[in-house]
């Protein structure tokens, strides 16, 4: 049902491999949506990518995707599937910039607190939980839409996906955690929703 992107550029994709397995944990323990609660990641260059309803991006540094990968994840965001990406403090700029490949046409826009995606499952009437603290800013949660659809969903100054961590690599607070957890859960039912 969800797998993580695996990107050039240099940004460390592959980070924090127990976050995937303890949401989607979470996710069978609170919906009823049945779910395999493993670790999987796909290249955006393979097919195996429309497997998937769901695709998770993360890291740190540096995303790069080239023209061919632009094309391939285009089909797939127009096609039903979708994209959550959170910013693991370091890769807003570049990941700006690559998603311009993708969607040429559109700005990433800021999405309003009323927006569905933060009351799927849980309510967030604020929008996003801050899980992480590093310099100030207020979460932000922007996105771009195929059609009318909300096919890419990009979180950056909150990091819910370190909060899904197992608890011992962050050391998050439990009630951080738990944010973090149900934020999730509302992304995959949304996701799964459209």
């Amino acid at each position: 049902m969800l797998a993580r992107v695996k990107y050039g550029g240099g940004g460390d994709w592959y980070n924090d491999p127990s976050a995937e397995i303890n949401l989607l944990r979470y996710v069978k323990a609170h919906t009823n949506i049945d779910v395999r609660p493993e670790y999987e990641y796909v290249d955006l260059a393979s097919d195996n990518i429309f497997r998937y309803p769901l695709l998770f991006m993360t890291g740190h540094g540096t995303v790069n995707i080239s023209e061919q990968e632009a094309r391939r994840l285009r089909s797939f965001l127009d096609n039903g599937g979708f994209l959550y990406i959170d910013d693991d403090y370091g890769m807003d700029a570049s990941i700006r910039k690559e998603l311009k490949k993708v969607f040429p046409e559109q700005e990433l826009t800021e999405l309003p607190f009323s927006h569905p995606i933060y009351h799927s499952h849980f309510e967030f009437s604020n929008g996003l939980p801050k899980i992480h603290e590093h310099d100030g800013k207020p979460p932000r949660g922007y996105g771009l839409f195929s059609g009318n659809r909300l096919c890419v969903f990009y979180t950056v100054e909150t990091n819910p996906s370190d909060g899904w961590a197992d608890p011992d690599v962050h050391h998050d607070p439990p009630e951080k955690r738990e944010a973090a957890l149900k934020i999730g859960t509302n992304i995959i039912v949304y996701a799964l929703s459209q």
